[in-house]
């Protein structure tokens, strides 16, 4: 989705499209599209400017660059098992699992003949059904549907790879994308709209989606830039309830997990979710401990109501984002928190803006997981007549036991400009987003 900023904060040259000769399936860009593609992440860019810095698919020679307009043709162009540079251009919108009539599946068509949702609620009922483990039947049907929607949706990404978008209406709808055991990725202008799990599992207590819109898996030197990242068509809003639980459908927006290490996150906009985003999916230490270091700067988090992010063992800059809290309207899901500090996780956050709602507390904004330190600074929080600084660690520490400390034992080596706090607004306004790369 696009977040509406006011027209004189947007530059002409912000807005020009990249284009595709509109008579090719795949084939040469434009020749501006071209440089574009082949941009690399700035120097002092972030940890994945580090240890040799990210260039995606720059070097790619001209039979590998691809421009895809259908779900075959990405799956395609990001099959190929070698490391070759490759750019890999989205021209309109991809719909996950789309055939060549252009429509996708439904959950119906994932569906095992087995699998009857309404005699599987029946049947697991917590009311009735007393086993500690969901077994049987419906449930090895439910989890042979899973796997035939997650055959369907799931694309990889491999290393030496450039992902982007063409113009301002490139999007990926409905597609679990992972950059997976690969290094060196760039994912650009893209509007990803997160999958739906037609088929999520109960855990006692809460019901748990699969897929994020897009997930970095034991990868490195990633840089996911000028994106959008949303619900889309589905949101929680319309999420049935099923033994007294919202049944979830959606997991993460973009996580990264599994050992990752060499992250930039930079001019995004995250929007209308949940639980958006993960640094680390486990307190196990064996693969994560020394990396998941991650960079955010310049994103837009409008209507996050957790995790943006929750971090877990990482050394995690997160400088000039824009955090827009929304009361929640009557009846729906309010907002939990934004930066989780969890299991040693060390957040360094600097100059950062919030915007909360009515009746949304500073001391909300930061929630400890099992971490022990959070080094917050300079951060604008909205005041009856001004914006104020306020110090959210403190504020933190007035209403919740036990205290956090302040001292990370890191600070950041490599950034671009850091902007002031009371520019983040505007800045990040007139340029996070699709449509808008220089």
């Amino acid at each position: 989705m696009r977040i509406a900023t006011p027209v004189a904060l947007v530059t002409a040259a912000a807005l020009l499209p990249l284009t595709a000769p509109a008579a090719h399936a795949a084939g040469p860009l434009s020749p501006r599209a071209e440089r574009v593609a082949r941009q690399t992440l700035a120097p002092d860019d972030g940890w994945a400017a580090h240890e040799g810095g990210t260039t995606g698919g720059s070097a790619a020679k001209p039979a590998d660059v691809h421009v895809v307009r259908d779900w075959a043709q990405l799956r395609a162009a990001l099959s190929d098992p070698d490391s070759t540079p490759r750019i890999v251009a989205v021209d309109g919108t991809i719909h996950a699992a789309e055939g060549p009539d252009g429509q996708a599946p439904t959950c119906a068509d994932y569906a095992d003949p087995a699998y009857d949702k309404e005699a599987y609620l029946a049947t697991y009922d917590p009311a009735h059904y007393t086993e500690a483990e969901i077994t049987g039947p419906l449930e090895e049907a439910r989890q042979r549907s899973a796997r035939n929607q997650a055959e369907s949706i799931s694309v990889d990404i491999g290393s030496n790879t450039t992902l982007i978008g063409l113009g301002d209406d490139a999007r990926i709808v409905g597609a679990s994308i992972t950059i997976r055991d690969a290094d060196n990725v760039i994912v650009r202008n893209l509007a990803f709209e997160s999958p739906r799990d037609c088929f999520p599992h109960w855990e006692p207590g809460e019901w748990n989606a699969e897929y994020d819109g897009l997930t970095v898996r034991n990868s490195t030197h990633v840089w996911v830039d000028h994106n959008e990242f949303s619900d889309g068509a589905h949101p929680d809003s319309a999420n049935e309830e099923h033994w007294g639980y919202e049944y979830q459908v959606h997991d993460g927006l973009l996580d990264v997990v599994d050992g990752s290490d060499l992250v930039t996150l930079s001019y995004n906009v995250f929007a209308d979710h949940d639980k958006t985003m993960l640094i680390g999916n486990t307190d196990r230490p064996d693969r994560d401990r020394g990396r998941l270091r991650v960079t955010l700067h310049h994103n837009r988090f409008d209507n996050i109501l957790q995790r943006a992010p929750r971090v877990r063992y990482g050394q995690v800059h997160v400088y000039n984002n824009h955090y827009v809290v929304p009361a929640a309207p009557e009846g729906e899901k309010e907002y939990v928190y934004s930066w989780g500090v969890g299991v040693e996780s060390m957040i360094y956050a600097r100059n950062n803006r919030f915007d909360l709602g009515e009746g949304i507390e500073p001391a909300q904004v930061v929630r400890a997981w099992g971490g022990t330190a959070i080094d917050e600074a300079n951060t604008l929080v909205n005041g009856v007549s001004r914006w104020h600084r306020v110090d959210l660690l403190a504020a933190h520490n007035a209403a919740h036991d036990p205290d956090l400390g302040s001292d990370v034992g890191w600070r950041p080596e490599r950034s671009g400009r850091v902007d002031p706090a009371a520019s983040v607004a505007a800045k990040v306004g007139a340029h996070a987003g699709t449509g808008r790369i220089l």
